[in-house]
């Protein structure tokens, strides 16, 4: 394919700087998002007078012709091609003979390609969003089934206070909330301001009208310094950024999982539709989906390194090194949507063990905090009642006995404050529904948890 860009030079590269130059093999998913640019453009530069009326007509037609033949497999895009920008403005060419080489007129692929990623980042943005109220709604419906099913919180990964499995869901539906919080920022930031009319650094000597392009697209203001929109990246950063927080949120909830999974915890059961098994031992069943997502979290926290460090010595304004900024860019939104569509399934069919947590709360005195608050309430200044109920379970321990069946009688060697009433204030079910505080792990609290998630998913 000849090169459109042939001017000082005879457009004629060697093989291998053409096999570096090319991007098209990254970038030719971009086709929707670039003729979606292109007509907007036509349009604006009919309305300017800079092209008659018939000749937008055509270039616009034949755009949307060539989106359509692509996206129902009758147009192959030419790999051929230097990128996708330069194949669509070949394509119109062969189509309507020399009009199409009118829609390169007052722009740059410059501009264009930053248009058009930002557009992409907007439509992932939405994707994504819908996916995190799925996992969002599951997680709710997941803790509504599960309020007061006990199991041990944990601090330091030892046994802390008794907490209930359904408040468990909901810390991450509140971690996946503050996600969609991030990626509305970050759009409505990516709409501000289009790029299209920097052209290639310095703007356009037509008289075209940005605003009026920028609208046709869904921005609600344009780029005011035409340098900074060829040559800002900071969309990427910030999209792929939020990627990476996601997949943080994700990986932690992978670790819980495989290791709610485990034999020696035993919480929870996965169907074997989302197992794997052993070449070698026909015993296992791994949680294979779990760790691959947790094992993907490195590639995105991989690919936000990557391009702040090709961003992070680039001079003004348009350099080739940002070529490389799409691939990480593909690569994070593509790997946390698989994610969340897998998490979606995961949480939504595993089985709940009640028992096995039970029987795991009822280990390592994680009611120790209850019996001081217990001395409390009989008028016991806190820090006394901690000192006691330490010296308690110590001699529990001891013993070998729980803090709720020790005898009455020797609770009073530790405090006269004790009375019988101590046995069922140190139940684990009594100790989950007394946090009642706002946002507690009572069965009360976690309802009202459940409403909240669901009226800022409605």
């Amino acid at each position: 394919m000849n090169k459109l860009w042939a001017g000082r030079t005879a457009g004629k590269t060697a093989s291998l700087v053409d096999e570096i130059n090319s991007s098209i093999g990254v970038d030719m998913r971009l086709y929707k998002q670039d003729i979606a640019g292109s007509i907007a453009h036509a349009k604006m530069m009919a309305k300017q007078g800079i092209i008659e009326q018939a000749s937008a007509n055509a270039i616009i037609e034949g755009l949307i012709s060539i989106e359509q033949d692509i996206s129902s497999g009758a147009l192959e895009i030419d790999l051929t091609a230097e990128d996708i920008h330069m194949f669509v403005e070949q394509e119109l060419t062969n189509r309507i003979g020399d009009t199409g080489k009118m829609l390169h007129t007052a722009r740059s692929r410059n501009d264009q390609v930053a248009l058009d990623t930002k557009i992409y980042c907007a439509e992932e943005i939405a994707n994504i969003d819908a996916l995190l109220v799925q996992l969002m709604r599951v997680l709710a419906d997941k803790a509504e089934s599960s309020a007061e099913i006990i199991m041990p919180g944990y601090t330091h990964l030892q046994h802390a206070q008794p907490v209930s499995f359904g408040q468990h869901m909901l810390a991450y539906a509140m971690m996946f909330e503050r996600d969609r919080e991030r990626l509305a920022d970050c759009k409505k930031r990516i709409l501000a301001r289009s790029p299209i009319g920097a052209c290639a650094l310095a703007g356009t000597t037509f008289d075209i009208d940005r605003d009026f392009e920028a609208e046709l697209l869904g921005f609600s203001g344009i780029a005011m310094n035409s340098m900074d929109a060829v040559s800002d990246r900071d969309h990427f950063i910030e999209f792929i950024s939020a990627m990476a927080v996601i997949m943080m949120h994700i990986s932690r909830l992978s670790e819980e999982i495989i290791t709610w999974a485990s034999s020696e915890f035993g919480f929870i059961k996965l169907p074997d539709e989302y197992t794997t098994g052993s070449s070698i031992m026909p015993q296992k069943k791994n949680p294979d989906v779990a760790e691959l997502c947790r094992g993907k979290t490195g590639r995105v926290y991989g690919n936000l390194i990557s391009l702040l460090t090709t961003l992070k010595g680039l001079p003004l304004a348009y350099n080739k090194d940002i070529q490389e900024d799409k691939l990480p860019l593909f690569d994070s939104a593509e790997t946390v949507s698989i994610c969340l569509e897998a998490f979606i399934e995961i949480v939504e069919v595993m089985q709940v063990n009640e028992q096995n947590m039970y029987e795991s709360a009822k280990v390592g005195y994680i009611n120790a905090t209850d019996l001081a608050d217990y001395l409390v309430v009989k008028g016991m200044p806190f820090r006394d009642a901690y000192n006691i109920s330490g010296k308690i379970v110590s001699y529990c321990i001891g013993r070998g006995v729980a803090l709720e069946d020790l005898p009455i009688e020797e609770y009073r060697q530790f405090s006269d404050l004790i009375d019988s009433d101590v046995h069922n204030r140190l139940s684990l079910k009594t100790c989950m529904e007394k946090r009642n505080s706002q946002g507690g792990t009572s069965p009360e609290q976690v309802m009202k948890q459940i409403e909240y998630i669901r009226a800022i998913l409605d």
